[in-house]
């Protein structure tokens, strides 16, 4: 997979963390609109949008493993999404941890899946 591959709609989907006995809110879903960094080859840029909120993301995958930066501010990082390409998927989903960096420990499995539509 290489970061042209990224490029497209993802749908994501945040798991709620577990806490004991706590019941579990429903996941979280955001929309990753990626395309390609204007500044670094093999790379990403886009946004995520989750929760009425838009945020800047930009990464790469490289040799299966994605690693992506968000940015709510445009400057900070505010969280990371690390994930693996799903092996048998061609490409189209991905597994792994997204990390809130205000808050260290917090983190969510997600899910992403390529959206069909024009590349």
């Amino acid at each position: 997979m290489t970061h042209q591959h990224l490029q497209g709609r993802w749908n994501a989907e945040l798991q709620a963390t577990t806490h004991g006995a706590t019941p579990q809110p429903q996941p979280t879903l955001a929309v990753l609109q990626l395309g390609p960094h204007p500044e670094l080859a093999h790379s990403v840029r886009g946004t995520v949008q989750r929760d009425g909120t838009t945020a800047q993301v930009s990464g790469d995958v490289d040799d299966g493993d994605l690693t992506l930066e968000e940015s709510i501010n445009g400057t900070n990082i505010s969280a990371t999404w690390t994930g693996r390409v799903v092996e048998g998927s061609c490409g189209k989903e991905i597994r792994g941890t997204w990390n809130n960096a205000q808050t260290p420990n917090t983190q969510q499995p997600f899910v992403l899946r390529k959206q069909a539509g024009w590349q």
